[in-house]
């Protein structure tokens, strides 16, 4: 009984490491998407945003069927409500690539990045794809030192968010207002993707440790 309990556990952290595969691999495509205008890669993303759901109400699911009927303590009660919290944020970092993709489907047949802004957005994207498998690599070793890391990568991302801003704020803007409200979107759609990663890694921190290292007030 014990050893299908443990079983259970670990399947858990396996599935969050797929879903941190996935929602990478969706904020890929979603940039591609959006960088070429491409419809169908848009559309792909958006269907496949089923599967990330589906693994979070499984893993949801059994996270609550472990509580219930092993009423786990120290260590692994750990595990278990922390894997509910990480599984969340994965959840939300694939609607945040759905959203991208929507933005790439809105605008379509053209690209909602002025030519100017482009560069900074395959930056982004490139950012983001490299803090979510950071996140997956911290999640399957429990590796409390790359798990700080991801701070200093999220600093990248606010840094490529501000110039986003800074293009858009600039006398110079000749995009009008709808591109203006497309990327101030996109932009937020990034930084939060990153913000949620970072918020994955330091519960992998709390799970390991058992000490908090929330982001200062």
């Amino acid at each position: 009984m014990r050893d299908a309990y443990h079983e259970d556990l670990d399947a858990i952290s396996h599935v969050l490491v797929e879903m941190a595969n996935l929602v990478g691999s969706a904020m890929s495509r979603a940039t591609t998407a959006l960088l070429d205008a491409d419809l169908q890669l848009a559309e792909r993303v958006i269907a496949n945003d089923d599967a990330v759901d589906a693994l979070y109400r499984d893993t949801e699911a059994k996270a609550f069927e472990i509580l219930v009927r092993q009423q786990p303590v120290a260590t692994d009660l750990r595990q278990v409500v922390t894997s509910l919290r990480m599984v969340a944020d994965l959840e939300r970092m694939g609607d945040l690539a759905l959203h991208v993709a929507k933005v790439a489907r809105r605008r379509y047949p053209a690209s909602a990045v002025p030519p100017e802004l482009r560069a900074t957005i395959l930056q982004m994207g490139h950012a983001a794809e490299e803090i979510v498998a950071k996140a997956g690599s911290v999640i399957a070793r429990r590796d409390v030192d790359m798990a700080f890391e991801l701070e200093k990568d999220d600093d990248v991302m606010d840094g490529l968010h501000r110039q986003l801003f800074q293009a858009m704020l600039a006398p110079e803007w000749a995009n009008g207002v709808e591109a203006a409200i497309d990327i101030a979107l996109v932009g937020r759609y990034y930084e939060r993707f990153a913000d949620h990663a970072v918020s994955v890694a330091r519960r992998v921190v709390y799970l390991v440790t058992g000490e908090r290292h929330d982001a200062p007030a």
